[in-house]
């Protein structure tokens, strides 16, 4: 099967050279995402509404790559501060309650200051029921 890479549009990609998902037979790898709303290029300040934002832009790239949340079977969270880790657990409740994946959390500077999380999944395609 052919490797397939798709962008969301982000210009941070063309910049950085990445792609935001690459599939790979029926692996979907999404790379790290941020809280930034890819259509207006902005960014909230408030972390939860960051992670918010990030499973919204996992599950648009997921479902361009024929997945889905429900077929995430890994996820790393990556924050600068990890004493703001648990504000996240509700959010993460509710886009992978169910779903359980396996999960790393690290702590680590990103790209930018206003940046407070980045998620990053591995998924597997065409497992939806």
């Amino acid at each position: 099967m052919k490797r397939n890479l798709i962008s969301s549009g982000s210009t941070f990609e063309e910049k950085i050279s990445y792609s935001r998902v690459v599939v790979d037979g029926n692996m979907v790898f999404v790379s790290g995402t941020t809280g930034y709303n890819y259509e207006t290029m902005s960014i909230k300040e408030d972390i939860v509404e960051q992670t918010e934002q990030c499973f919204l832009n996992i599950e648009a790239a997921l479902n361009k790559a024929g997945s889905g949340l429900k077929d995430i079977v890994r996820v790393m969270y990556i924050l600068p501060d990890a004493k703001d880790f648990e504000k996240c657990w509700p959010v993460f409740r509710k886009y992978l309650g169910d779903v359980r994946p396996s999960a790393t959390m690290i702590s680590a500077g990103l790209a930018h200051e206003d940046m407070k999380i980045e998620i990053q999944v591995t998924a597997l395609k065409g497992n939806t029921d």
